[in-house]
């Protein structure tokens, strides 16, 4: 994390610099028209990525002057040492502030899983494996059952269970995968599909990402809820 932080404030030196002498531009209407605005932007997208946890502590106007500084071979304004020894101890802080963050999340999806699933349970079309997998069959096939080794053709949505859809495959045309090779909870429910089925499952934590989560999406700890339309066992 600490070197990331001397990596993306460094690289911040390679952009915004015109920005820091137009002192109130709205960066919302600069020009994208030529390529090397494109790449610019492109550059800055990228570098604002690594800063994204730092957003509310970053000061603006103190790190584009920093930015004008380099790209003007101008005297630093405070001590090199002075600064090495600020940023390890901010990107310390930065650091321990999204761990706390994130262990907070983790906690509170655990909890509301564990409600959502025990309510989920209750209701009358669904089935809860020895796993711990929900399963509700909104249409039956009556064509081939999967096995690990098999690919399948599907349509899928996937969401949290509070409704935000993270992934979807129904914008375009159906996707295959490999029935063994997604996450454990989606693989298991596939075994038990029929080509032309048509399920809603929900996903305990354990049994999809658990504490990793994946990406910015899917938090540590995530209940996760897929619908699932299987049309073929690809042979």
């Amino acid at each position: 994390m600490i070197a990331r932080w001397g990596s993306a404030l460094l690289g911040a030196s390679l952009m915004l610099g015109a920005c820091s002498n137009a002192g109130g531009t709205a960066y919302e209407s600069a020009a994208l028209d030529s390529n090397d605005q494109k790449a610019s932007y492109a550059i800055g997208l990228n570098v604002g990525t690594q800063l994204v946890d730092a957003n509310d502590r970053l000061d603006r106007q103190a790190f584009l002057r920093g930015v004008n500084d380099a790209l003007t071979s101008s005297d630093p304004a405070i001590e090199r040492s002075e600064l090495e020894g600020v940023l390890q101890t901010f990107g310390q802080e930065i650091q321990a502030a999204a761990e706390e963050a994130r262990s907070a999340a983790a906690e509170s999806n655990v909890a509301e899983g564990e409600a959502f699933l025990a309510e989920n349970a209750e209701r009358e079309d669904v089935t809860v494996t020895e796993s711990g997998l929900q399963y509700e069959v909104l249409r039956e096939g009556d064509g081939a059952s999967p096995t690990r080794e098999d690919q399948v053709r599907l349509h899928y949505r996937g969401t949290l269970i509070d409704g935000t859809e993270f992934d979807s495959s129904y914008e375009g045309e159906p996707v295959v995968f490999s029935a063994g090779r997604l996450i454990p909870g989606f693989t298991e429910a596939l075994l038990l599909m029929r080509e032309g089925s048509h399920f809603r499952i929900a996903i305990p934590s354990d049994l999809a990402y658990g504490p990793a989560g994946s990406g910015p999406a899917i938090g540590p700890n995530s209940t996760l809820v897929f619908e699932i339309e299987l049309f073929e066992v690809v042979q």
